[in-house]
């Protein structure tokens, strides 16, 4: 068991590492003015970041998601197994089930950290900047407006990882099912990547229109007056201002990331899981590989 954490924290860190880039471009697109639009697109996005900020610009908020990455897997680990187990059997409505709740609890976490991440890739960059980082940002955040300021975006965060993690959970089990993905397989590493990629575009795809509504909250009053007064009237007043396609700004940075994510973790998973366990002697003395990881490993990155 606290093998496996360790081994689920140090993919989930590579995770980030490797997702983090495309997360700043999508929050960009997300969040930028229809009048006004700084960015045409996630590759221009990306090259305008790297020539006025530098590589570091897509870096921005960096230490939010991973400050906050042992206690959300600890809490996505725990929940969706001990859920599942009490469930009484391995089900597919069961593995829905069981991921749901971990997403929901995680909210709790996911919710102040994803805060932070947000208002910092939107800070403009200089000796002038509002924010010193991730723990400086939630300080000020509660300094002036409290612990519901610190929770902005909690329920817009709940409809959205809820049935997210639903989904992921679903998927990856079918997939790796379906894939017949058994111990000793020589194809078992990429058919994980492949499953664990899939539930994640999957998970994304389910729910990307509340991630959207989320970030406008978490974002409104960064830059000007705070326009939103909750998730529905958000959810007007941009349909009304841009149409249906606002509820999909964003996504193809999102999409393209979802993939490489979930391949970083599974990878790095396989490779700790691995090197800790070494060898174990089979009954006639040949070598055994360690066990590969289960779908708890793999979360669908909101981070």
């Amino acid at each position: 068991m606290a093998l496996d954490f360790l081994a689920g924290c140090a993919g989930g860190v590579a995770g980030v590492l490797v997702g983090h880039p495309f997360d700043t471009v999508k929050v960009r697109l997300q969040v930028q003015s229809v009048e006004k639009p700084q960015y045409r697109g996630t590759l221009h996005c990306f090259k305008s970041i790297i020539k006025q900020e530098s590589v570091l610009g897509l870096y921005k908020g960096l230490g939010s998601p991973l400050m906050g990455l042992t206690f959300i897997n600890a809490l996505v680990f725990g929940v969706q197994g001990n859920t599942l187990r009490a469930l009484g059997h391995d089900s597919p409505l069961n593995q829905f089930l069981a991921g749901a709740a971990a997403g929901a609890i995680q909210c709790v976490i996911c919710c102040p950290m994803e805060l932070a991440k947000t208002r910092l890739q939107l800070q403009d960059a200089g000796p002038a900047r509002t924010y010193k980082g991730s723990l400086d940002c939630l300080v000020q955040i509660y300094g002036h407006e409290g612990l519901r300021g610190v929770n902005r975006g909690m329920v817009s965060t709940l409809l959205r990882e809820t049935p997210s993690f639903g989904v992921y959970f679903l998927t990856y089990d079918a997939l790796t099912r379906a894939l017949g993905c058994e111990p000793g397989d020589r194809l078992l590493v990429p058919k994980l990547l492949l499953a664990g990629g899939t539930s994640g575009i999957m998970s994304w795809l389910s729910t990307y229109p509340v991630d959207v509504v989320k970030s406008r909250l978490q974002a409104d009053g960064l830059r000007g007056a705070p326009r939103y007064s909750g998730i529905l009237d958000c959810v007007r007043q941009s349909y009304r201002a841009e149409g249906w396609r606002v509820f999909t700004r964003g996504l193809a940075s999102t999409l393209l990331r979802a993939f490489p994510v979930n391949a970083a973790t599974f990878a790095t998973v396989t490779v700790v899981l691995t090197y800790a366990r070494g060898e174990e002697a089979g009954p006639e003395g040949e070598a055994v590989p360690a066990a590969p990881a289960g779908p708890a490993l793999a979360q669908p990155s909101s981070l």
